[in-house]
């Protein structure tokens, strides 16, 4: 008896919960991002990525003492 990807697929023992009602927008879609909110978002994006953090002034032996 062989079973294929699939077939394991088909059969989980845990079958998936239905999508929350929440996930589902009811209304009007928010308005498109302008050319400037975009590259705004984009900088700030770049930013939070690579914005070192912050050091401590005490070595880690230091502040085990």
């Amino acid at each position: 008896m062989s079973s294929t990807p699939q077939d394991e697929v088909d059969h989980l023992a845990y079958p998936e919960p239905p999508a929350s009602p929440l996930w589902h927008r009811s209304g009007p879609k928010a308005p498109p991002l302008t050319p400037e909110q975009q590259r705004r978002n984009c900088e700030l994006l770049l930013r939070a990525q690579y914005t070192p953090r912050p050091r401590t002034t005490k070595s880690l032996a230091e502040a085990s003492r």
